[in-house]
């Protein structure tokens, strides 16, 4: 059945995190859909409980928020090419678990993604969510004033590029070259400033080497891993995660191996960062 009236927000921490209830994914009603939004922008990610929904049903209510995109190299449901599985075996670990904001190797990287729990371990692989806006604003200003204007290069290569051979390397480099955006982004709606670097896909920073980037990159890091700005969120099967890829990083914990886990993701296509 439909839920109607106001959905029912229940925030995790201060900064950032709500889980919401009285909601069915599959029927989300306008007035809802504009609740969404408003929390969405409040607490960047959010947290849906027992939406026993189809994959079409996970791919439309993706479609209510903006266009979807087809990962590259990801692998996805063959009959869905917009779904990217995430799948954790016994024989092979996988897990993102390095803190990372979505596809910001890409011109216009991904405004937010909407992750579903498939298969959950008994223990572990927990998802820890970041408010990149909150650690920006613990900098100290002489930090801000020396990452302030700075422009950082986003290339796939280091994490993708292992699993392609060297033509195929090479035609995927000249399909998506490096990405230049500003170590520091402003929100395109709520207007903060938020650290906007990660180690996944950050190279160096423009006019330095690898050398001279790192220690701006590790300190912006570090700030990200305080956990006064992050939130955990323990999976159950047909849980749903509903994360702004524009303002926070996420880490998936390893640390249900050799358990299987299995996670499906839409990904909303995003703008170019400024």
């Amino acid at each position: 059945m439909a839920t109607t009236g106001s959905i029912d927000v229940r925030p995790l921490t201060v900064n950032i995190g709500a889980e919401i209830h009285n909601i069915d994914l599959a029927d989300v009603s306008a007035d809802q859909l504009e609740q969404l939004r408003k929390a969405w922008l409040d607490w960047k990610v959010l947290f849906f409980r027992d939406q026993h929904i189809t994959t079409e049903e996970h791919i439309a209510f993706g479609r209510r928020w903006g266009d979807l995109e087809v990962h590259p190299f990801a692998n996805s449901d063959p009959d869905h090419p917009e779904i990217v599985l995430i799948h954790s075996t016994a024989e092979k670990l996988y897990a993102a678990h390095r803190w990372h904001s979505d596809v910001t190797w890409r011109q216009e990287p991904s405004m937010g993604s909407i992750l579903r729990g498939v298969i959950i371990p008994p223990l572990g692989g927990d998802t820890l969510f970041a408010d990149a806006a909150a650690a920006y604003d613990r900098l100290d200003d002489e930090v801000k004033a020396q990452v302030d204007g700075l422009v950082a290069v986003h290339d796939f290569t280091h994490t993708f590029g292992s699993r392609l051979s060297p033509e195929k390397l090479a035609e995927k480099q000249a399909e998506y070259p490096v990405a230049h955006h500003p170590v520091i982004r402003t929100h395109p709606e709520t207007g903060a400033k938020l650290i906007y670097t990660n180690r996944a896909f950050v190279s160096h920073i423009d006019g330095m080497t690898r050398e001279e980037s790192l220690p701006i990159i590790d300190q912006l890091e570090r700030a990200v891993l305080d956990p006064s700005v992050q939130c955990r969120f323990r999976w159950e099967v047909d849980s749903f995660a509903m994360w702004d890829n524009r303002c926070t990083q996420h880490f998936a914990t390893n640390d249900f191996f050799p358990n299987e886990r299995k996670v499906a993701r839409v990904t909303l296509i995003g703008d170019r960062p400024y």
